[in-house]
């Protein structure tokens, strides 16, 4: 297996698969087990890949960690056979991803693209639950129980511009996403 591992001072990052749900559980496990097999120099990073989304329900801003691929973790390791082995008899680790034995390390564009997704936001994205096109009915404001069809949503201001009628014409009005109700 040594003819595999190659250059063995080399970090890359490698995509393990854990047992549904034991993802945090796994991560404290490798911990230990990288501290008492003292390979905490070859062995620097476990990222459970997850992202903090933003709902509204019920008019409450809830904040969530959600999971982009559950059952998976990432791993920044020189893969040697003592990481290896070290990972891999992980109680919960399933496997690497890779072929047979052998994992395979992310690229660097998408061990980039995945930490880019992963870090935590400046500022939390609003996940907004309407589309171009849906009837909406504002709750409140000037426009309260006036009706009409979403024409664009800006999601960085979490604000919905709709059609209203008034006086026989359609007017576009914006309101706060939390504002208005889909009808």
């Amino acid at each position: 297996m040594s003819d595999f591992y190659g250059n063995t001072n080399e970090h890359r990052w490698y995509i393990v698969q854990t047992y549904s749900g034991y993802e945090k559980k796994v991560v404290e496990s490798l911990k230990e087990r990288i501290t008492k097999l003292e390979v905490s120099d070859r062995i620097t990073d476990i990222r459970i890949p997850e992202q903090m989304k933003t709902y509204i329900k019920d008019g409450k801003t809830i904040q969530k960690k959600v999971k982009l691929f559950p059952s998976y973790l990432l791993v920044n390791m020189a893969l040697d056979e003592q990481t290896w082995f070290c990972v891999r008899h992980t109680p919960g680790v399933s496997g690497f991803v890779g072929s047979g034995n052998h994992p395979i390390p992310l690229t660097p564009k998408e061990a980039e693209d995945i930490l880019n997704k992963i870090a935590p936001a400046e500022k939390p994205k609003m996940e907004i639950k309407f589309s171009v096109g849906d009837m909406v009915q504002a709750k409140t404001g000037p426009f309260a129980n006036m009706a009409g069809p979403v024409v664009s949503i800006d999601e960085d201001k979490a604000k919905i511009k709709y059609l209203v009628e008034i006086f026989g014409r359609e007017t576009e009005a914006e309101a706060d996403y939390v504002d208005l109700e889909r009808i």
